[in-house]
């Protein structure tokens, strides 16, 4: 048991955040991760329009998650600087937007770093409600298609946080605690991307699977999603470690907490709204 919890503790010291690499480029396992959130969703929506006999075609999942990629990169992106970095987006707009450095005088990539998930939630949003217009379908129809499988997809972006060693946890004295080197101190601290990746994804992922069939309205799994996600997250971030930049934002509350809390009241406010639609509906 000790050599199993020694290798546990351990454990973050010892991966690898990088697959393989030819010279200067690296196949990294976060971008990877991404990837196969992305095969994740599109699959099992595929496996929903063969076994539900929903009223779409093949070709619009593809086309309504390349949409969904775009929202993700661009809504992440601008999230994280809005809600966690807007100093450093008043100070230098175009470079922080751009995944290139020109500090050394030259046009180097320097990747993109910091991606927000609600600013992602948010872009998806947008995106997707612009493609729907363009399709002239139903905007909680596709939302609703996709959103079952989104927490499984989800649970590969967590893994590969926790692979990269970031998003850690706050400090424990449990065995559960791991020695994470990015942390700056020599203390366990609590997994909390493999927290996220379990209720967040795996438990979430379950709970609205069993669901689909059995949606009373559309937008019904939507508001599930939106309300329990903002839930199971807000808990688990009194173990994540708020950002250091940050800290606590309000009532010793972090940034994703107030943003989870935003998510809950949408997702009440969005069951209420639909629901009651759908009842007009049916009592004209």
């Amino acid at each position: 048991m000790g050599d199993f919890t020694f290798w546990w503790q351990h454990l973050p010291s010892q991966m690898n955040p990088v697959i393989l690499s030819f010279g200067s480029f690296a196949l990294r396992w976060y971008g990877t991760m991404y990837i196969i959130a992305f095969a994740v969703v599109y699959l099992l929506a595929r496996y929903r329009l063969r076994s539900e006999s929903l009223p779409f075609s093949r070709p619009f999942i593809g086309d309504a998650l390349t949409w969904v990629m775009l929202g993700v990169i661009l809504g992440g992106r601008l999230g994280y600087l809005l809600f966690y970095g807007l100093g450093a987006l008043i100070a230098d707009p175009l470079g922080t937007l751009l995944p290139w450095s020109t500090a050394s005088g030259g046009c180097a990539f320097s990747g993109i770093s910091g991606m927000s998930y609600h600013g992602g939630l948010i872009g998806v949003a947008v995106a997707l409600f612009a493609f729907t217009k363009a399709r002239k379908t139903g905007f909680l129809e596709t939302v609703d298609l996709f959103i079952p499988a989104v927490p499984l997809g989800y649970t590969f972006g967590r893994l590969g946080n926790f692979i990269n060693g970031e998003l850690y946890g706050r400090v424990t004295d449990a065995a559960i605690g791991m020695y994470f080197p990015m942390a700056g101190t020599h203390q366990l601290r609590h997994p909390s991307q493999l927290y996220e990746a379990f209720f967040e994804g795996i438990v979430l992922f379950v709970i609205l699977w069993l669901l689909r069939r059995r949606s009373p309205f559309p937008g019904f799994l939507s508001a599930v999603y939106l309300f329990g996600y903002g839930l199971v997250r807000f808990f688990i971030e009194f173990f994540r470690e708020p950002d250091a930049h940050i800290g606590f934002v309000a009532f010793s509350l972090s940034m994703g907490q107030l943003l989870c809390l935003a998510m809950m009241l949408a997702g009440v406010s969005l069951f209420f709204f639909t629901s009651s639609s759908a009842k007009k509906v049916r009592t004209r």
